[in-house]
């Protein structure tokens, strides 16, 4: 190494290498850190769309869940009502399908539930039912209530 003032090594620099960038300036950094918080920025706004899907789509299921339930359960109350003979294809669908939901409340009134040659015709009013259905549309509500206030905590800024 020589002793020059400037302490430049000693070799001339290459005349084919392309000069270096000069450092960057403060200008170059703060367009920088602007294009990285923009990018941070529409990260932040695609996972919050993402989320927001996310949890439309849950609540819509089960809106579409608990509607088909209702439905069907209040085809089963009218059929019951109007006396349809449960020995037709129509009803005997109906009452299959709704025979889980509505067993647990089967036995909370005095009603003839199961069809006998006794009920056959008969224009049967189904309090059990109706409390079925009571009960079904408040859970439904629940679970939506449930699922906008878990949505509402995770997509709340603080976090």
């Amino acid at each position: 190494m020589s002793n020059s003032p400037h302490n430049f090594p000693d070799s001339d620099p290459d005349p084919n290498k392309p000069p270096s960038s000069p450092p960057p300036s403060k200008q170059n950094m703060t367009a920088a850190s602007r294009e990285a918080q923009k990018l941070k920025r529409e990260e932040q706004k695609l996972r919050a769309r993402q989320q927001r899907l996310f949890f439309f789509r849950v609540r819509n299921s089960i809106y579409f869940l608990v509607g088909f339930l209702e439905v069907l359960l209040a085809l089963r109350f009218f059929l019951r009502l109007s006396g349809a003979n449960p020995d037709n294809l129509f009803a005997k669908s109906i009452y299959g399908l709704s025979a889980p939901f509505v067993t647990p409340f089967s036995t909370l009134f005095i009603s003839p539930v199961q069809s006998t040659d006794a009920t056959i015709g008969q224009n049967i009013f189904d309090v059990n039912l109706l409390i079925a259905m009571m009960i079904y549309g408040l859970l439904g509500f629940l679970a939506v209530w449930l699922t906008t206030y878990v949505y509402q905590q995770v997509s709340s800024p603080d976090s």
